[in-house]
């Protein structure tokens, strides 16, 4: 089975997350910009993936990567993904936008979770500054946030045991 890393990126920060996560993958991930498909049914053609999106549109009901994400989120739930592993990344800033903190990440694990897929990746809330997120599901993250504005210090850190917990999650699964 093999992954592929799914990313749309505003400023360029959500493909370099993605990169990055992909080296500390083993470079056994294929990285593809969500800008080059053509439908949601391009989801259909992977084994297993990880979902990297920024929050851009805060306070927004829906849409709320502001990206290209923003174009298939709807379509997802109308596809069929039974079983298929699904994590998810979200870029946010926690300072500035601390009542939707990566707010996008539910809005993709919503709608993966609604096409069948199986949602891996889930991280605890410890160790996050935050008044609020969407994002947070049974107490949870729905996947995992980076805030590269406010701490950047932290991403590589968080990237590296999200890797390995990811490997884990998925042990035997992917090659």
């Amino acid at each position: 089975m093999t992954l592929t890393i799914f990313y749309a990126s505003t400023t360029g920060k959500t493909e370099d997350v993605a990169q990055r996560l992909a080296t500390l993958l083993g470079g056994n991930a294929d990285l593809r910009d969500v800008d080059s498909l053509s439908s949601a049914e391009d989801f259909c053609g992977v084994d297993a993936m990880i979902c990297c999106v920024p929050t851009w549109n805060t306070g927004a009901d829906s849409l709320r990567s502001g990206t290209a994400w923003d174009t298939y989120v709807e379509d997802i739930p109308e596809i069929s993904l039974a079983g298929k592993p699904v994590a998810i990344l979200g870029l946010g800033d926690s300072s500035s936008y601390s009542d939707y903190f990566c707010d996008a990440m539910e809005e993709l694990y919503s709608a993966f979770q609604a096409a069948g897929a199986r949602m891996v990746g889930s991280v605890p809330i410890d160790g996050y500054t935050f008044n609020a997120s969407k994002s947070v599901v049974n107490g949870r993250f729905c996947g995992l946030p980076i805030d590269e504005d406010t701490e950047p210090d932290l991403t590589d850190e968080r990237l590296s045991a999200w890797a390995r917990h990811l490997q884990q999650e998925m042990a035997g699964q992917l090659s």
